[in-house]
């Protein structure tokens, strides 16, 4: 019975150090660097599994696989002996480099007549995001917190201007104005806060443009 249990421990304790060495070999330098860049990753599981204070399981090991590119038998087993390096099922997580803008700029791409040069915004590197077009915002005020606290950073595709229901947006108004609300077709005006706090919709005028689809939604712990 100790055996098994020992066996078991420096299961996981082998474990935990190939989790690490995953993860270095993504490209991502700390856990947050991963949590930062990945979407399906939270920072402090990761913390846990990679210092061994909770062991891997088949699932996230499957998710670890999936999202640092190596197999989830070598994570979980050292499978087929691979000691130095895990071996690549996919290739790594591409990063792009995301401009993050003014909400004035982001109002301004609603123009037809303005041409707004994203090459001049400073950019934050993010991985794992879908082919499109992309922007980043900082969110400031509580009228979406449900889903982006303040300081959080949305993740806009301005290819992506298809309507669905519950559906997360930045839209213009015919003044320039842009916001982030949720997308509600039955109510008046169909694009609502999703707030924690009893807040107005917005007071939009005229014809209204989407800007682009929000996809992800970031914030730093």
């Amino acid at each position: 019975m100790l055996d098994d249990y020992f066996q078991a421990f420096c299961t996981m304790m082998d474990s935990r150090h190939r989790l690490q060495q995953a993860r270095a070999q993504a490209g991502y330098a700390s856990p947050s660097d991963a949590a930062r860049a990945l979407r399906d990753i939270n920072k402090n599981t990761l913390i846990s599994h990679e210092n061994g204070n909770r062991p891997l399981s088949r699932k996230a090991a499957e998710k670890y696989g999936r999202l640092f590119g190596v197999d989830p038998g070598w994570l979980l087993f050292n499978a087929d002996g691979a000691e130095a390096a895990p071996v690549s099922l996919a290739s790594s997580p591409v990063t792009i480099d995301v401009p993050i803008v003014s909400w004035i700029s982001a109002g301004e791409l609603g123009s037809q007549d303005s041409v707004v040069n994203l090459s001049d915004y400073p950019t934050i590197p993010t991985a794992d995001l879908e082919e499109g077009e992309w922007i980043a915002l900082r969110v400031d005020g509580p009228s979406m917190n449900k889903i982006s606290p303040p300081d959080s950073i949305i993740f806009v595709n301005l290819r992506d201007k298809r309507l669905v229901t519950n559906g997360c947006y930045v839209i213009a108004d015919e003044t320039g104005r842009a916001t982030y609300k949720r997308y509600r077709p039955n109510d008046n005006p169909p694009f609502q806060p999703a707030s924690y706090l009893d807040i107005p919709p917005p007071e939009l005028e005229g014809a209204i443009t989407i800007i682009g689809r929000v996809k992800r939604s970031m914030i730093d712990m």
